[in-house]
């Protein structure tokens, strides 16, 4: 049992407190889906994976400041230090059990030993998502929580229909989450039918869930979100959730052999608020169905083998806010019905066939907050529809035919926080027209015709946050204008003009959290050194440079470091893990590895 004196006074107090990737080729990656990224140099190579690869927290650490922990967080910390000393924590207090617990969970210190000393501590939430080991073995004590367990997450687990069974008595449950669990079946999805409290089901990626085992779901009468994502084996089960009237949500994204039967078969969820069902069979004549669903706010369609037609349907949705209809080969044709969705905040376009006579249909679409043309066939006549979208914050124009003549357009949205202008044709002189968009906080011109000229039109955009230079002719002269930009979190500049006297003007950018130098060969150790000041980096990449082995001392101060890329130098994996393991605490993925 637990022995209170091991802990010693401590806790006293505090128990009572309680250039080379165009995205016109990349394919859709639904959220969730990549487990991992690989590649070089280009976009899908660089750092920006690392928005959602970690589950791990970061201790932060800012210079000149050292936080101190509280009195509870000390003493969670010295219990899991000396976690071998207690064999139960039954008799502390639900709160103190969980907060051992998730630390155990967050520092990858848990183990099917150490579990067994929470059973029956009354935890409220099992978050082991993609946690290695976990079984069947471990669900005993996860289900000796009993009616406490609110909250269960065995995402990626090796857990069967027999482990899942064990939480059957667990009848407060409100949220489960069982993505990529390869061995559960209909069979499992029996045991969770009794469960009528749950609020949140996920299965997404689960092959083995099948439309019979659907059935399961038809006595869960108070789910609000239920998240099929990638279940291939659905076609047909719908008929079992037609009764779910308080269902909210519904995720039905890349389930391929989705038909528009199964929409009729959900056309009684009034209560639908959100709807995703991209990459699937849905035709136009499948979201006729739809019509009734007058509370629904955002529908996703991406992908999805509709045209302009489905508007007629689309339209009968009042309170739609949020519209992607990207990638479904829409053409002009009967894009005039675009005209009649003016409650429309959000719409997504891109990768469609569409011209600048679709967008004369957009004008009137004035509630309009962000805009996705990416990679479609538009020019700089059809920007001249969205002059009156006075509330646009975001606009992609990606991969168009867009160029500086076109800008001028944009001057008047003095709201725009994002544009992306990659791949396009604007060159240097065009930039000058964007000067006055300074609540601008995010800007792509990964253009290669774009040049230090470029960059000096832009100083006035001092609120600029994330700034997107990779394939641009950025020379160490043009460095210089990238003082101007304080705020900036974000910077790539990879087109390989850059030396060591160009990063002495980026060492001056203190908020930087992602730094791409990649490509730029004639940066050495110098470089390395003038980066070691910026503390608040996250992800570093300066692969393709002249780095070695030597230079990799510089990098000790960088303590919230959690992705390090320095590819093609002459570094070895074996000096980066041994750096890993003396000074970067937080470093959770490098290369080479």
């Amino acid at each position: 049992m637990f022995d209170g004196s091991k802990m010693g006074s401590k806790l006293t107090i505090s128990l009572m407190g309680g250039v080379c990737s165009r995205k016109r080729d990349q394919q859709v990656v639904e959220e969730g889906m990549r487990r991992g990224v690989s590649g070089r140099y280009g976009k899908s190579g660089s750092s920006k994976w690392l928005l959602t690869s970690f589950s791990r927290p970061m201790v932060v650490h800012q210079p000149g400041l050292a936080i101190c922990p509280s009195l509870m967080e000390l003493c969670i910390d010295k219990i899991c230090e000396d976690i071998n000393q207690y064999s139960s924590f039954t008799m502390l207090p639900k709160d103190i059990s969980q907060q051992i617990f998730n630390k155990l969970v967050l520092s990858h210190l848990l183990t099917d030993v150490f579990l067994q000393k929470f059973r029956d501590c009354a935890l409220e939430d099992v978050w082991l998502g993609e946690y290695p080991g976990v079984q069947d073995s471990w669900m005993d004590v996860i289900s000796s929580q009993g009616t406490s367990l609110l909250s269960v997450d065995l995402s990626g687990s090796d857990v069967t229909d027999i482990g899942l069974g064990l939480l059957k008595e667990c009848s407060s449950l409100q949220a489960l989450t069982f993505n990529h669990c390869e061995n559960i079946s209909e069979i499992g999805l029996k045991h969770i039918s009794g469960l009528t409290n749950l609020t949140s089901l996920s299965f997404k990626k689960s092959a083995t869930i099948t439309a019979e085992g659907m059935c399961a779901f038809s006595s869960l009468i108070n789910l609000e979100k239920l998240d099929l994502e990638r279940c291939t084996g659905i076609h047909g089960g719908f008929v079992h959730i037609k009764g779910l009237s308080k269902l909210e949500s519904l995720n039905i994204r890349c389930c391929k052999y989705i038909t528009d039967l199964d929409l009729k078969a959900i056309s009684g969820l009034n209560n639908l608020k959100e709807l995703q069902i991209s990459n699937s069979n849905i035709t136009d004549f499948g979201l006729s169905y739809l019509r009734g669903l007058h509370k629904l706010v955002m529908l996703n369609l991406e992908g999805c083998n509709v045209t302009a037609g489905c508007l007629d349907s689309i339209s009968a949705l009042v309170a739609l806010a949020f519209l992607n209809l990207g990638r479904c080969g829409l053409t002009d044709d009967g894009c005039d019905k675009f005209s009649g969705l003016e409650s429309l905040k959000v719409l997504n376009l891109a990768f469609n066939n569409i011209t600048d006579a679709c967008l004369v249909h957009l004008k009137g679409l004035t509630n309009l907050e962000s805009l996705n043309l990416d990679s479609c066939k538009i020019g700089d006549e059809g920007l001249a529809n969205l002059t009156g979208l006075s509330l646009l914050k975001s606009l992609e124009l990606s991969d168009t035919e867009v160029g500086s003549s076109g800008l001028r357009h944009l001057s008047g949205l003095t709201y725009l926080e994002t544009l992306n202008l990659s791949f396009t044709l604007v060159t240097d002189s065009g930039l000058k027209k964007l000067s006055g968009l300074t609540a601008l906080k995010s800007l792509n011109l990964d253009a290669r015709q774009i040049s230090d000229t470029g960059l000096s039109a832009l100083t006035s955009l001092t609120g600029l946050v994330h700034l997107d230079l990779f394939g641009a002719r950025i020379s160490d002269t043009g460095t210089n204008y990238l003082r101007c930009f304080k705020n900036l979190q974000s910077l790539e500049i990879c087109g390989g003009g850059l030396t060591d006297a160009g990063v002495k003007n980026i060492k001056d950018l203190p908020s930087l959290t992602l730094l791409n130098l990649s490509q730029n060969c004639n940066l050495t150790n110098k470089s390395l050194e003038l980066i070691s000041g910026l503390n608040a980096l996250v992800s570093l990449n300066v692969s393709n440079s002249n780095i070695t082995n030597d230079g990799l001392p510089y990098l000790k101060p960088l303590k919230n470091l959690r992705s390090l890329s320095l590819e093609s130098c002459k570094v070895t994996a074996a000096e980066i893990k041994k750096l890993q393991s003396t000074a970067l605490p937080n470093l959770v993925s490098f290369r080479p590895e």
